[in-house]
C-alpha cells in the first residue's frame, strides 16, 4: 500500500486554508513525495507556502488535471461550478475528484466505504466468501463511477438501463427506496456543505 501511494500524483485547485489542511496532512505523513504534489491558484499568494514545501505550483487548474491521478478541490462552495466547467475537459475515468467545500468529501467517502461494507456483508449473508464479496463490491462501485464519467449519461439514465423488468435489481431498488437511500445521502452532502460554509466565515 505504501509502494501504491508513493506513485500516486496528487493535485490540488486553491492554495488557501483547506488546501494547506489537507495537503499539510499529506505532507507530514511522508506517504506521498512532495514532488508528486501539483498546487494550483490563480495568483502567487497563496503559492509560497507550498512552495517552500517542495511542492509543485501553477497558475493553471486544467495542468493539475494532467499531472495529477487525485484532485482535492479547495475552493469556496460558489466557485466550484466555474472550476468544474474549466477542467471538465481534462477529466477522465482514472481521475479521483474530491471536493471539500460542496459535501463530496473526505467526510463523504467514509459513507461510499460504509455502503461498499454493506453490499459485502449482504452476499456475506446470502453464502458468498468474504473476500470475493468485497471484491465484488469494489469492482461494482469502480464499474459505476467509470460508467458515469465515460458515458457522459446521467445516473438516473444508467440506473435504469440496467434494471430488467421483474428482475433482480429494480427489487434490490425497491429496497433501498424503502430505507429512503438517495434522501439520506442528500441530507448528508446537505449538512456537510452547510458546515463547510460556517467553518468558511472563520
Amino acid at each position: 500500500m505504501a509502494a501504491a501511494m508513493e506513485e500516486k500524483r496528487i493535485g490540488c485547485i486553491g492554495a488557501g486554508k483547506m488546501a494547506r489542511g489537507v495537503l499539510g496532512g499529506i505532507i507530514a505523513a511522508g506517504k506521498v513525495p512532495v514532488k508528486h504534489i501539483t498546487v494550483s491558484a490563480p495568483s502567487d499568494t497563496n503559492l509560497g507556502y507550498f512552495q517552500d514545501q517542495g511542492c509543485n505550483t501553477t497558475h493553471s487548474n486544467v495542468s493539475v488535471l494532467y499531472k495529477c491521478d487525485i484532485i482535492f478541490l479547495a475552493t469556496k462552495p460558489h466557485l466550484i461550478p466555474t472550476v468544474m466547467a474549466e477542467i471538465s475537459s481534462a477529466v477522465t475515468s482514472n481521475h479521483v475528484i474530491i471536493s471539500m467545500a460542496a459535501g463530496v468529501s473526505l467526510q463523504r467517502l467514509e459513507k461510499v466505504y460504509m455502503f461498499a461494507e454493506a453490499l459485502a456483508d449482504g452476499a456475506v449473508k446470502m453464502g458468498m466468501p468474504s473476500d470475493l464479496s468485497r471484491r465484488i463490491a469494489a469492482q461494482t462501485l469502480l464499474g459505476a463511477a467509470k460508467m458515469i464519467l465515460e458515458t457522459g449519461d446521467h445516473p438516473a439514465k444508467l440506473r435504469s438501463d440496467v434494471c430488467t423488468p421483474g428482475g433482480t435489481t429494480i427489487h434490490g431498488l425497491h429496497e433501498l427506496e424503502k430505507g429512503g437511500l438517495r434522501a439520506t445521502v442528500m441530507n448528508a452532502v446537505e449538512a456537510a456543505t452547510q458546515r463547510a460554509r460556517e467553518l468558511d466565515r472563520y
